[in-house]
């Protein structure tokens, strides 16, 4: 385990404040994107461990530029370097995906973006001590974790943290912006409303997931004056997942924060690479790692439908005139958002449930793609990418229509769901008290939505190689 020694809880928290964010004029932008991986011929049939690994084995020997990893249920994660451009990640990261997708086809095997398994219950193919102590730790609040950890799948965009200075891309407007524009781009490419073959009540079943594990460390940080301070609170005060060790379980007592564990220095006394690890383990929808990871994001549909969110999200964040434009149009959705953080607030609620049928978030969506789609321009994009925005835009945005919209489309051709975990809760009445959203504009006819099951709560109480290896501990 490490060598290093142990450190003083101020010398911690000054570790922290130096590394959560690492100011400058935004250069680099970076994507994390995670597949469900499933037999290709019948994507029911669970894929068996052996298979996983030897994907991995194959995987491993192609000449990927991003960095290649697998989730705890053999989920599939290409993380890209840090780009200085966004035509620079799209292109590298397609590149290897050019590779990848033909190598997991000779083996009989497809990569779904769904933000959440729409066939299988969780399923646990890892064993490393890192995933025993992560499944343990969760089993305390419920069966999320589980499902978290194996049937979960995301885009992740990381921007540059910004300037120290303030400003449209100052630290703290950016941090601002991506926790109130988080919840817009949760309504917007919500991909996860069916579980088990089942619709669950909600259009991104995966940020209904998260919400329901421990608030310690998958919970926005307070907001304050000074998001360092923030962050560095947050870190000290949540609970240890892990304790590393050469032998034995990774198992951490239940109850200790990292700042109990400094303080007592039992079971031992923590290092700082100790706390490195630790803020690995935890989940906020935005996690400073030197740059700002969005982790809010449901998988997406299609060989490319990770494009779009990756082009928006860096249009909003890196194009000057874009990210004021958009800070205006978001920061009236503090006051729905309210004092809770995210994503328990009604804000990411709303955005969880309803995505754009909610006309405030559809309203803020409309407004801020057409911001990107301007914006893209000035950031070099190409011609493809900016039409992909558009189309999106088209098909979904402008009709107040999400991916799952369609998938739900899908589920209700034949009729009611009768089978699955939550088929009666799915088409209980009266779980959801929040207003009414209209109708879509143009889309075909359908059962609208249920109410949420209720196993799944309608108001419960997701560049830079020297600071991220990229994939590396990201869950």
């Amino acid at each position: 385990m490490p060598a290093r020694p142990a450190v003083t809880e101020a010398e911690l928290e000054a570790h922290l404040r130096g590394i959560c964010f690492k100011t400058g004029p935004p250069r680099y932008i970076g994507v994390e994107i995670e597949w469900l991986v499933h037999d290709a011929r019948n994507p029911r049939c669970p894929v068996d461990p052996v298979r996983h690994r030897e994907a991995a084995a194959a995987l491993r020997a192609l000449p990927l530029r991003s960095a290649l990893t697998f989730e705890p249920g053999g989920q599939l994660e290409l993380s890209s370097l840090p780009a200085t451009s966004l035509t620079a990640c799209i292109e590298a990261v397609s590149a290897d995906l050019a590779l990848v997708r033909p190598a997991m086809r000779e083996l009989g095997l497809g990569m779904a973006g769904h933000g959440h398994n729409p066939w299988h219950p969780p399923r646990r193919v890892l064993t490393d001590p890192r995933y025993n102590a992560m499944e343990a730790y969760f089993d305390r609040w419920g069966a999320a974790g589980r499902s978290m950890m194996c049937g979960t799948a995301s885009v992740q965009v990381c921007v540059d943290a910004g300037h120290e200075e303030p400003g449209p891309l100052g630290l703290g407007r950016r941090w601002r912006l991506a926790h109130l524009l988080g919840a817009v781009l949760v309504a917007a490419f919500a991909n996860s409303p069916v579980s088990e073959g089942c619709p669950t009540g909600y259009r991104s079943t995966r940020q209904v997931v998260w919400s329901q594990m421990d608030p310690g460390r998958t919970l926005a940080p307070s907001e304050g004056p000074d998001p360092r301070t923030a962050w560095a609170g947050y870190v000290l005060d949540a609970p240890v997942m892990c304790v590393r060790s050469d032998d034995g379980p990774w198992d951490a007592p239940e109850g200790l924060t990292f700042r109990d564990w400094v303080r007592t220095g039992a079971p031992r006394p923590p290092t700082e690479e100790d706390l490195d690890y630790h803020v690995t383990t935890l989940f906020p929808p935005v996690r400073p790692r030197g740059h700002l990871e969005l982790r809010m994001i449901d998988a997406q549909p299609g060989d490319g439908g990770w494009i779009v969110p990756l082009a928006v999200t860096a249009a909003l964040f890196d194009d000057p005139e874009a990210a004021e434009s958009a800070y205006r149009v978001v920061k009236p959705l503090a006051e729905t958002a309210g004092a809770r953080p995210a994503p328990r607030n009604p804000l990411w609620r709303h955005a969880t449930r309803g995505a754009l049928t909610d006309p405030e978030l559809h309203a803020a969506a409309l407004a801020c793609f057409t911001i990107a789609q301007e914006a893209l321009p000035r950031l070099g994009a190409s011609a493809e990418v900016t039409g992909a925005v558009a189309r999106f835009t088209e098909q979904y945005v402008a009709r107040g229509r999400c991916p799952a919209d369609d998938l739900l489309d899908g589920a209700y051709a034949d009729g009611p769901c009768t089978d699955g975990p939550y088929a009666d809760e799915a088409h209980a009445d009266g779980a959801y008290t929040d207003e009414p959203a209209p109708a879509p504009a143009a889309p075909p006819p359908r059962p609208p939505v249920p109410a949420p099951p209720t196993g799944l709560p309608a108001a419960p109480d997701a560049a830079y190689e020297d600071e991220l290896t990229p994939g590396k501990d990201s869950l």
